[in-house]
């Protein structure tokens, strides 16, 4: 059982950044893919960011320019730095690691909830 364990949302104003971090633990095999997905109310959850392995990184047209995933392999962390946001960025945001093969898993995080008020 892989866990995961996020901060660093909250509440802040338009045009401000936030940084969220995500750390696994329970497992010694990296994730082949780290992401970051957010749901706004009456909406489907939907993909932000994704970062692999070696840091090919894939972003959301609606958050590219503005948002930058980054890993530390090292520790297992997961970073996704939020500048000049935008009240449309309000939402739960979820943590994701996937590891495919060998003891492979697919874990969650409990959720963060950013609010951007304008």
């Amino acid at each position: 059982q892989v866990q995961l364990v996020e901060s660093g949302g909250g509440l802040v104003q338009t045009g401000m950044s936030l940084r969220l971090s995500c750390a696994a633990s329970g497992s010694p095999y990296s994730a082949n893919v780290m992401g970051w997905y957010r749901q706004a109310p009456g909406k489907q959850r939907e993909l932000v960011a994704s970062i692999t392995y070696y840091g090919t990184t894939n972003y959301a047209d609606s958050v590219k320019g503005r948002f930058a995933i980054s890993r530390d392999n090292a520790k297992n962390t997961v970073y996704l730095q939020m500048d000049s946001l935008k009240p449309e960025d309000t939402a739960v945001y979820y943590c994701n690691m996937r590891r495919a093969g060998l003891y492979s898993y697919d874990s969650w995080g409990q959720g963060t909830q950013v609010t951007v008020s304008s």
